[in-house]
């Protein structure tokens, strides 16, 4: 393990509200906590707070209205706040980008602010993940630049090409392209009559492609999702769908459990790792079905406090050690 005290020990972490999450399940809650742990001093603040400044004589790029913050595992009391103040964000050492998705306009502009501050030098702080990449590899876009580790996937607005997909693979998985927690998910069978109800509601609503999925039966023994730091797996856990629930997300019911990495899970990690590592995607979670990889997430995995419960590591640490040495 690196020592923490060998670097400066300013975090600020950008994400919901922290007094909202829940301390036993959220990975951004086990990041502030080992950080906390090695010394950092915490701070947090909302994306909406954010400003940038350019132009001549201005000393300070971006700013965010945040609080410095203190954790703790006791529910309902996890979290202590100072008084509000404006945050200099290039004089920190290290920015977790942690808040959820929908990976919209809103989403990707602060991706586009925090680029202005992303690096190691002076007034420069190390972004995980990178946003450079994460503008550039939304979790069901990235996937596709896989296509042999993927089963077949349609990324499109074309509702012709969507009813010519569900006629060959019979069985299919309609998904926004940019949501998250298996919220708009949908299993269309063969003689489901809702098929063109479903396509007329999400281009009614939205201007953005679906993605479409041949349905993998396997997912009925979990949707495993993979931790991987710099590339690396360092566990998994299974999530199990709901009974009459065809998503495994935990956010809508799925129940994690422990699993090992199959051979097949290690041939993946090999094959999409040195991208994560190459491209500052340091903290990434894949989602594999079968012998299938679905996602690369980006964005805000999750997943970290399960696999710690199950394997008896310290992923957060692990996480931790990658960031310090690249600050070193």
């Amino acid at each position: 393990m690196v020592q923490s005290s060998l670097f400066p020990r300013r975090v600020a972490v950008q994400m919901d509200p922290l007094e909202d999450v829940n301390i036993d399940a959220d990975s951004t809650f086990a990041l502030m906590l080992e950080a906390q742990s090695r010394g950092y001093e915490l701070y947090v603040y909302h994306p909406t707070t954010l400003s940038l400044m350019e132009g001549k004589g201005v000393s300070s790029r971006l700013q965010a209205r945040g609080h410095v913050v203190k954790v703790q595992r006791k529910k309902g009391k996890h979290a202590s706040f100072g008084a509000e103040e404006v945050l200099d964000l290039g004089s920190f050492d290290v920015i977790l980008m942690r808040q959820d998705p929908p990976f919209d306009m809103g989403y990707i502009t602060a991706t586009h602010m925090l680029e202005h501050i992303h690096g190691t030098g002076a007034g420069q702080a190390l972004v995980v993940n990178d946003p450079v990449s994460v503008r550039n590899a939304p979790e069901k876009l990235l996937v596709t630049h896989f296509p042999h580790l993927m089963p077949p996937t349609l990324v499109t607005w074309d509702r012709a090409a969507i009813a010519a997909f569900r006629q060959k693979y019979k069985d299919i998985i309609l998904k926004p392209l940019y949501g998250n927690g298996g919220a708009g998910i949908f299993r269309v069978k063969e003689d489901d009559e809702n098929f063109s109800s479903l396509l007329e509601m999400h281009f009614s609503q939205s201007r953005e492609p679906l993605m479409v999925q041949r349905y993998e039966p396997a997912v009925r023994l979990g949707d495993k999702r993979i931790i991987l730091v710099d590339g690396q797996p360092i566990g998994a856990i299974n999530r199990i769908p709901a009974q009459g629930d065809a998503r495994s997300n935990m956010h809508v019911g799925g129940r994690a459990e422990r699993v090992a990495l199959t051979e097949r899970d290690k041939e993946i990690c090999a094959a999409i790792g040195p991208y994560l590592k190459k491209h500052g995607l340091i903290f990434t979670g894949i989602d594999v079905i079968g012998d299938w990889l679905t996602e690369i997430n980006v964005t805000s995995p999750t997943g970290l406090q399960e696999l710690d419960r199950f394997d008896g590591i310290n992923s957060a640490g692990v996480i931790w050690d990658s960031i310090e040495q690249r600050l070193k």
